[in-house]
């Protein structure tokens, strides 16, 4: 079993860690400065702890179907579509050609024009992603590990070498909400609820079938994963907060990574981690536009073929990646903030309300979730004047709809008490 849990978790630790993450940790240090400890723990249980939390869920029921089944057919395909486009051409694939964009090619190419490079991208992508190419089975499995340890090389640098002091004040006065929607950035939870059911069937062809033996070797591959990313991302955190000397809240992010790897490496380092940044992120949206493509053809009913699906995300997603990574970011916020939410409560109650059969106990809560996460984008990017909402428990760590959300669920438990069952 010992070597399954290494190879799984190395399996989830490619999933989780996509070459794109490397840009917001260094950010958080920037900004958390002094307080970049409480900024980067905030960070990693926004990120890996409610990914984790979501692939045991996951495994839980049996597979995510189960999980947002509880919705209902048609709540369940809208809430899973949110979660598809997300992590496929509305943020998370456009997000893989601008920081390839902007960490390898403008570093080297400064001149070089993103919109031809966006076509030529793209170009790649759809011919790997139409013929489901080995060839990138076989790249990622290179690649992980070689960015993996070119990562380790720069932090282990840049902790014997420090680019500067650590301040002793932040640039942002939420450091832990701050850290909480870093987290969300990474879109590493509705990752988990799309690739979740890899990992179960990944343990069950290596011949766990029983549920206990499951979870030992599902738990085992998350220990191994969540250490190895603990380590590089609150390496890359420290790194950048010894950059606050030269840098404000003003400095691109890919910039900032760029910027770092050049003082501690060198040109040869750049020219390298460019390299396989570049590599890494082709991989990575090859597999986000498979996956995609894939749920949505199978959503169809397969009226919509896959191939064609892949064509119009690789078109889609080259228009969007041209507005920028940090204005990419920017529009992912308040979407991140209503879509996460709903998602969350379904997953805390699968991981924990094992006994709750009522599945309006799961409507009601994904419902008020979802009405407070919208009010809360309203009052915080809109600018609406809603002092309740701020007033409410955990509001400061990005967690005020919480309450409604088991307040909702209570509600939906006392107004259906006999209703129960996956149809209920």
């Amino acid at each position: 079993m010992r070597r399954d849990v290494f190879v799984i978790g190395f399996a989830l630790f490619s999933m989780f860690f996509g070459a794109g993450n490397v840009i917001f940790p260094p950010y958080l240090g920037l900004e958390s400065g002094g307080q970049w400890i409480l900024g980067f723990f905030c960070y990693y249980m926004a990120d890996i702890g409610l990914a984790l939390l979501a692939m045991f869920a996951i495994l839980r029921e049996g597979g995510v179907s189960r999980v947002t089944g509880r919705l209902g057919r048609i709540p369940s395909a809208l809430l899973m579509s949110a979660v598809v486009l997300c992590i496929g051409p509305m943020l998370a694939i456009p997000r893989t050609a601008a920081s390839t964009f902007e960490m390898s090619v403008t570093p080297l190419f400064p001149e070089a024009s993103a919109m031809v490079f966006s076509v030529l991208f793209f170009a790649v992508i759809f011919l790997l992603s139409v013929r489901e190419s080995a060839v990138v089975d076989i790249v990622g499995k290179i690649l992980t590990p070689a960015l993996l340890i070119g990562l380790l090389v720069v932090i282990l640098r840049g902790v014997l070498h420090p680019l500067g002091p650590v301040p002793g004040g932040t640039l942002v006065e939420n450091v832990p909400a701050n850290g909480v929607k870093a987290g969300y950035q990474t879109m590493d939870v509705l990752a988990a609820m799309v690739f979740g059911g890899i990992i179960l069937k990944s343990a069950q062809s290596k011949g766990y079938q029983d549920q206990k033996s499951k979870f030992r070797v599902v738990a085992g591959a998350g220990a191994v994963a969540g250490a190895a990313l603990f380590v590089v991302y609150m390496g890359l955190t420290y790194l950048g907060v010894t950059t606050s000397g030269e840098f404000g809240r003003w400095v691109n992010r890919t910039f900032l990574v760029t910027y770092i790897v050049r003082s501690l490496m060198g040109q040869a380092g750049t020219v390298v981690f460019a390299l396989v940044v570049a590599l890494a992120c082709v991989t990575t949206a090859v597999a986000l536009v498979s996956s995609s493509a894939d749920y949505f053809s199978e959503l169809s009913g397969g009226r919509l073929s896959y191939p064609a699906l892949v064509g119009v995300m690789c078109v889609f997603s080259a228009v969007v990646s041209n507005i920028g990574l940090d204005q990419i970011i920017a529009v992912a916020s308040p979407v991140l903030d209503i879509v996460y939410p709903s998602s969350l409560a379904l997953i805390v109650l699968a991981a924990f309300g094992g006994s709750i059969r009522n599945n309006w106990v799961f409507r009601f809560a994904a419902l008020g979730a979802l009405v407070f996460s919208v009010l809360e984008a309203l009052r915080v990017y809109v600018g609406m004047d809603m002092p309740l909402l701020a007033a409410l428990p955990l509001a400061h760590l990005g967690f005020g709809w919480a309450l409604p959300a088991a307040a909702c669920g209570l509600a939906g438990a006392l107004l259906f008490r006999k209703s129960g069952g996956m149809k209920g």
